[in-house]
């Protein structure tokens, strides 16, 4: 990147592509110190993105260090690695001090114009708004010092909202008590909760898809190759199924749940398979598998 007419160089991004895995490792990634805080940092980010999907990259990773991260996150990076370890295992290496990130190249988006699209995506919102509003054509009173609602019949958790819904104008500007509990600590808690355990559920299915054993179960068997497949198997199941349905995030309430989906799996390669066929083996190792790491549920 450069500045003014004098081309002096303000920053640099550089990459190594892994053209067969569809991903690559940003190498390095700076702006010159008098430069920075100016959007030079996320318009180099951009280009490299937009050239990135010529190229069919799919995955960017990168080792961010303590200082970096922030930034590698406004740039849609994360520290949870989705692109299965099989497919950059051994192409890079650890970095001592660095975190791992990465970040979802998605092909039908002109990361140069994302700004231009927020604009016009909030601009879009705004005149939806307005056609709905009332807030700029009606004006309610102040409440009276003595205001005090109604709260006969409201159990103890829900007072601060029955309270916020006896307030004039909350109703009428569509405000419902589920919305406003569901904007509670309690609410928060739950979602919370919640996404520690999508994010533990799909740890444990990508280390699944990362065993040597695996590779029977990555995907849907293909009815075309195996056409008698489903008068045997009744209820067809696999890890990007169930990667998916972990990443939907309502599928699987608990452990125990996807262990289920996942010992289906293993019954049912036993079931269609030859015991001396190499398919069964690799149920059985991922059964031996399984119970290793689903040891603490019951």
């Amino acid at each position: 990147s450069t500045h003014g007419g004098d081309e002096e160089i303000v920053g640099a991004i550089c990459y190594r592509a892994f053209e067969d895995m569809r991903f690559a490792e940003i190498a390095f990634c700076a702006v010159n110190s008098s430069h920075q805080v100016k959007g030079y940092g996320t318009k180099l980010m951009n280009l490299l993105k937009r050239h990135a999907v010529t190229e069919g990259i799919e995955y960017f990773i990168t080792y961010a260090d303590n200082y970096a991260i922030g930034y590698f996150k406004k740039q849609g990076f994360t520290k949870t690695i989705s692109m299965p370890k099989g497919r950059y295992s051994g192409l890079i290496k650890d970095y001592d001090g660095g975190t791992m990130m990465e970040c979802y190249i998605h092909p039908s988006i002109d990361y140069t114009q994302v700004p231009e699209m927020v604009r016009a995506q909030r601009q879009f919102i705004m005149r939806r708004v307005r056609l709905k509003a009332k807030s700029d054509k009606v004006v309610y009173p102040p409440l009276p010092p003595d205001f005090r609602p109604n709260l006969e019949g409201v159990s103890r958790a829900n007072e601060a909202a029955a309270r916020a819904m006896a307030i004039p104008g909350v109703a009428e500007a569509g405000w419902t008590m589920a919305d406003l509990l569901a904007s509670t600590g309690g609410a928060k808690d739950a979602d919370r909760q919640k996404n520690v355990l999508k994010s533990e559920l799909l740890q444990l299915v990508h280390k699944t898809e990362e065993q040597q054993f695996a590779w029977p179960f990555r995907e849907p068997v293909d009815t075309n190759e195996v056409p008698d497949y489903l008068d045997v198997i009744k209820e067809p199941i696999d890890l990007s199924t169930i990667e998916k349905r972990v990443k939907k995030g309502d599928w699987y309430k608990s452990k125990q749940m996807l262990l289920r989906e996942m010992m289906l799996m293993v019954n049912n390669c036993k079931l269609y398979n030859d015991e001396a066929s190499t398919y069964f083996e690799c149920a059985v190792n991922l059964e031996k598998f399984l119970k290793q790491n689903f040891a603490d549920v019951a």
